[in-house]
């Protein structure tokens, strides 16, 4: 009889260590989306520009989306060490991440419901104010971009092959943060180009068009974040690549064969599994620990054996 001692399996369930710079970086960015918000939605109104409004009532939404990521961050530190949290805290971000895509949808319905209202019903726009605000808004749009940018740098060197490795590895609340402020550079974009095509050239009706599409683009890019975050949160990770990686170590012993296979994310690219393994040979859980502890994203692994009888 084996005997081994209790604190040898015991261990720390804070998979995921924060990101305490984006934090810090975000929090700047709601500062600096809540300033440009107030200027555009008043001088969108001030000026009659649907664009403009538009774009401000857009920036409204994300300086509340980032607020919430921020917020994401902040519980997710305050609770780590917290026992209810079966597999750490890391999720708290990404429930932040999939509200925020959420409120993009909210946002894209307001934008179009405005604009195709304002399609059809004209007013007259102040073109050069309007326009100044706009690039305003741009400005303070690419800033925040910048402010949170995402580094892939540190992705690990064997899956650098796979094409979508970087999805199972980023930062998605940082991502949907950053999505907010990219799709609002993009409004602010359509805007000035709707105002200048007014000006130049008296085209009045591309300010809501540019407000429609706008909208499309919006909800386009929140379906994606609303796909990626809803895969995380409902544990839909068994085509992720390590999930094969795991079934080729195991092959490599032919007298085990699977039954019973789970995988989930528990932080940025590391994942818990629990496997299921019907053998005749006298192996232990130890043994096949050791032997899938060579993929390092492999943070939680639970082992069950099934002895056959010959």
């Amino acid at each position: 009889m084996i005997h081994t001692s209790a604190h040898r399996w015991q261990h720390s369930h804070v998979f995921d260590q924060g990101n305490p710079v984006a934090e810090r970086r975000t929090r700047w960015a709601v500062w600096l989306t809540a300033a440009m918000m107030i200027a555009e939605i008043a001088g969108g109104w001030w000026y009659n520009s649907m664009a403009l409004l538009a774009d401000g009532w857009h920036m409204s939404s994300h300086a509340l989306a980032l607020g919430l990521s921020v917020l994401a961050y902040a519980a997710a530190r305050r609770y780590a060490g917290d026992g209810r949290f079966a597999f750490g805290t890391w999720k708290i971000e990404i429930l932040g991440g999939y509200s925020s895509a959420i409120i993009l949808l909210g946002v894209a319905g307001l934008m179009l419901f405005q604009s195709v209202e304002r399609l059809f019903s004209p007013s007259d726009i102040h073109y050069n104010q309007a326009i100044a605000i706009a690039i305003a808004g741009l400005v303070v749009n690419l800033a925040c971009a910048w402010l949170l940018r995402e580094d892939h740098g540190h992705h690990h060197a064997h899956h650098a092959a796979e094409g979508t490795a970087h999805h199972h590895h980023r930062d998605l609340n940082l991502h949907s943060a950053y999505l907010h402020v990219i799709t609002d550079a993009a409004t602010s974009v359509l805007a000035i180009v709707a105002l200048l095509g007014g000006k130049l050239w008296g085209a009045a009706w591309l300010d809501p068009v540019m407000g429609i599409v706008g909208a499309v683009l919006v909800t386009l890019w929140a379906r994606g974040l609303l796909r990626e975050t809803g895969r995380v949160l409902l544990d839909a990770e068994m085509d992720a690549p390590v999930v094969n990686e795991i079934r080729e170590v195991l092959r490599q012993s032919p007298a085990v064969r699977i039954t019973d296979l789970h995988v989930w994310r528990v932080g940025k690219g590391q994942y818990a599994c629990i496997v299921s393994l019907a053998t005749s040979s006298p192996i232990t859980p130890d043994q096949i620990r050791r032997q899938l502890s060579v993929h390092e994203e492999l943070v939680h692994i639970t082992v069950e054996i099934n002895q056959l009888h010959t």
